[in-house]
């Protein structure tokens, strides 16, 4: 984040979008309306708006008053060295991918039980995830899941990925790392 503090006012430039936290309902938050940032990590942020969460995307970081970020930005699909895959960068991308509630990576957090890397016929690959979330009724799960597609696709030699939803096994709190439970004191 620029100078701005987690606790100060900041006074949305213009008008944009956000999702409702943890309904998913969309939002248009107007300019001149008054949040405070309750979380910035992974390139979105958590903002409270009048005593609701709602989520605002890189893309808009420009309403609060950030420069957006257009180099984490690549093209999709581009490939390098022979076609293979780093399976190392997938899980670099999704441990940038954060719950909005939580200030922990969705890989900390144990929401993530499967990567596959699978090569295409006509070239690239593939990745399948499949992941969970903290609460089965969150209608954040989408948002979550593009998320994790869209950073997915950021790794060469990528070309597919498709993340899908299991509530299967049930996720809790002895999933998440060491370091997670430490840091959120749920150990």
């Amino acid at each position: 984040m620029s100078s701005k503090h987690e606790h100060e006012p900041i006074t949305l430039m213009r008008d944009c979008e956000a999702i409702l936290i943890p309904s998913g309902a969309p939002l248009e938050l107007p300019a001149g309306s008054v949040v405070f940032i309750t979380q910035a990590l992974g390139g979105s942020y958590t903002v409270n708006i009048n005593g609701n969460l709602a989520r605002i995307a890189a893309r808009d970081a420009d309403a609060l008053g950030f420069d957006i970020d257009t180099e984490t930005s690549h093209p999709k699909g581009h490939r390098i060295d022979g076609g293979t895959v780093d399976e190392d960068m997938i899980w670099d991308q999704m441990r940038s991918c954060y719950d909005p509630e939580i200030p922990i990576n969705i890989v900390d957090l144990g929401l993530i039980y499967n990567c596959d890397i699978n090569p295409i016929e006509d070239g690239g690959n593939k990745v399948d995830i499949l992941m969970t979330l903290t609460a089965p009724g969150c209608g954040m799960g989408q948002f979550l899941a593009e998320d994790v597609r869209s950073k997915i696709m950021a790794v060469p030699n990528v070309t597919e990925v498709n993340v899908e939803l299991t509530f299967d096994p049930p996720w809790n709190q002895s999933m998440m790392s060491e370091a997670a439970r430490l840091e959120t004191g749920l150990y």
